[in-house]
Formats: C-alpha cells, structure tokens, sequence
C-alpha cells in the first residue's frame, strides 16, 4: 500500500486510556506510522486485569483494538535522556498526541510550548477530561464520569426513576476519539496552507456534550426535556420496543402518520389493530396504553426471525435488539466495514468511516512491550552502543 493516504505520516502516540491514542489508531488504519510511547513498565492500559474481570482470551481485547499497527517505543520520559530521546523524534514527526494532564505535561516538559520550539509544522494534539481552563483542568477523567455522568445523559437514559446505569466500557472513548482525529485532521490541512504546525484539542466533555447536544439545545432553548418512562407507560407505542416469542426483541420506529400506519398495519397482519380505538392518530395517542398492550400480544406470537422477514418485506423501520454476539456475527456489519479480519488474531473494530479510492491498511497485531525501541531509535540516529547503555540502566526497554 504505497498510496496509503497517511503513508509518510509519522504519529508520536503519547497517551493512555482510550480516547487520544484511539485517534491515533484511526490514522494509523490509513497507513500512518504510529510510534506509541510507553514506560518502561507498560503503558497500564496493557495490563490484562483492565477491565478488572477474568477473561479466557489470550490477548487484552482492548489493547488489541486500541494497539494495531503501532510500533512500541519504552522509554522513562522523567528522566532527561529519555526526554530527550522524545525530543529527537518529535523534530521528524508530523503530529504528536497526549492525554496526559496539563500539570503533569508541564512537570515532565511535554507542554505544546516545550514540544513545538523542536518542530513548528508540528500538529500538537491535547485531549482531557473536562478541557484545559478552569479549576477542573487538571482533573483526571474517564468517559464514565466526563463524558456520560457529567453532560446529562446518564440521567436521561433511563425508564423513569430507575437508578441510572454505567455505560459500556469505551463507548464514550471511541467516540470521543473521532472529535480528536477531526481536529488533527483539520490542523494538517491548514498546515497545507500556511506551512505551520498547531495546537489542538478536545476533551470528554466537550464530545459528550456534543453527543447529547439535542437534548441539551432543547434545555438551552427554555424547553423541558423528560427521560424516558417505562415501556408500558409510553405514550409512543410505534417508537417501542416489544418482546418476540422466541425472547428476542424488536424496536420499532415509525413515524406516527396515517400512511406509516397502514404500512406497520398490513405488516402485523392482525385485525386486532381494526380497533376502533386505533383508528386515527389522534385515537391512538389517547388509547397508547391499551396500544402497547395490543402489540405486545401481538409480537408475542411470532419468533424475531419471521418478524424480521415481515417488517423488512413492508419497508417498516425497525430493529432487532441485538446482542454482542449476534453483532459479531452479522454478515451486514462486516459488509459495511465495521468489522475487518487481521493479519493474526481474531477479527478486529475498523474505524467507522471509509474513502473511497483508499483502502485501509490489514490490521497488524498490537505491538510487545518495547518490540520497536532498537528500530525506532537506530532510524532516529542513535547507535546501538547508546541505546544498550541506556537499556541498562532502565531509561529505556
């Protein structure tokens, strides 16, 4: 792949946890060399009890799909050596990525004025947790608290007054990832303007408020916004979901007009819908209770599969609630790029946008700890004296 779009791109991956070095990943998926900087321990995002659950897999799936394609480069960026050796590469690198908290970027020299004086086309990319003014600048963060807790929709997505939930693990980091990658990219086409590097960024916060913007432009407007009520209570039985006879269950969202109404109609094929209680839109606003309970016998009576065939044959939009393992095996996801194979391991998470005319890159595995430091530094001008001397005592591994 010698026409990869980010061939020749030289990424300094110098983060953890999950948001900035994912942005890193995205750009590596179109042929960018990715150089990923950890301690001499491990980046702790490696480390297998991450999620702190028991698993039979032999590699960490979250390193595995946050890791491809990088190359690992262990060395001790508090001490001065090791410092220095980041220096040296970031004079050849066009973007550099950090997630490190703005204090400890300025204790350890890592700040954008540090790091741009060795390289002004230099894109310096800084991600947070809640941005880097105001007294929560220094503020650890992860997408659990920033990015869901903090800009409302942990309190919306829920029925009701039940407790509110913890969101899958990542969601909001590989969300958040996207709002990263979009600044670098936007920062090198500047820089194919004017010649000059920048110094961007994005945040946990920023991506989640930008996520439940809807929502939160519908309170800013002086509008009220309610969470969702138990299914039962729900005062829009076609934008519901209902339970299969196989257990499985089906979303439905339809748009409450006369004509989407007939399509959903002959779809159920039931006359149980010729209720005169269902007859207008207006009828089945006020009877929505005694609706739900009507489609549920309804979908009760068929397997998800036979629904499926029917509400797809109509053109109903709908959804099948899938589980993780029925998204793994999905042809259409695999078909629409979501899901790729890699050169060793199992199937891998592709970034979630395609360009036509490029072709991404075969997912390579991630990289061992320190597996690239030799090759790394020799191509950054040191000898192998230098760094053997420096692996002995510990600055680098």
């Amino acid at each position: 792949m010698t026409d990869a779009v980010f061939r020749g791109l030289k990424v300094i991956d110098c983060g953890s946890y999950i948001a900035a070095p994912a942005a890193a990943t995205v750009m590596s998926d179109f042929g960018a060399d990715v150089i990923k900087i950890e301690p001499p321990s491990g980046d702790p995002y490696r480390t297998r009890n991450q999620p702190p659950k028991v698993q039979s897999s032999p590699v960490n799936p979250h390193w595995f799909v946050d890791a491809r394609n990088k190359r690992s480069l262990a060395v001790d960026l508090t001490v001065r050596e090791g410092l220095d050796i980041l220096y040296r590469l970031v004079a050849t690198a066009d973007v550099f990525i950090t997630n490190y908290p703005p204090n400890v970027r300025a204790k350890l020299g890592l700040t954008y004025q540090d790091v741009s004086r060795h390289n002004p086309r230099l894109i310096y990319a800084s991600f947070t947790g809640f941005g880097e003014a105001g007294p929560e600048a220094n503020k650890p963060g992860f997408d659990a608290t920033a990015w869901w807790a903090r800009t409302g929709m942990m309190d919306l997505v829920r029925a009701g007054d039940a407790p509110p939930v913890r969101l899958p693990q990542g969601m909001g980091d590989h969300c958040s990832a996207m709002g990263v990658y979009s600044a670098i990219v936007t920062a090198l086409y500047r820089r194919e303007r004017t010649g000059l590097g920048a110094y961007v960024g994005s945040s946990l916060l920023m991506n989640g408020v930008w996520a439940n913007a809807c929502s939160i432009q519908t309170t800013l407007c002086g509008e009220e916004v309610e969470r969702p009520i138990e299914r039962e209570k729900s005062a829009a039985p076609w934008r519901n979901i209902y339970k299969c006879l196989d257990g499985k269950w089906i979303l439905l969202s339809v748009v409450h007009n006369e004509r989407q109404w007939n399509v959903l109609r002959r779809a159920l094929g039931t006359s149980k819908l010729d209720d005169p209680r269902f007859q207008t839109v207006e009828d089945r606003k006020a009877n929505a209770f005694a609706l739900t309970e009507v489609l549920d016998r309804i979908f009760s009576l068929k397997r998800a599969p036979a629904w499926r065939d029917l509400l797809d044959g109509h053109g109903v939009v709908f959804a099948e609630v899938a589980s993780l393992s029925e998204v793994c095996a999905d042809s259409q996801v695999a078909l629409a790029g979501a899901l790729v194979p890699t050169e060793a391991g199992p199937m891998t998470v592709s970034s979630p946008f395609w360009i036509h005319g490029e072709e991404k890159v075969a997912p390579r595995p991630a990289p061992r700890l320190g597996e690239h430091t030799d090759a790394v530094l020799t191509a950054a001008g040191l000898d192998h004296d230098a760094i053997d001397s420096m692996r002995l005592r510990g600055i680098v591994r």
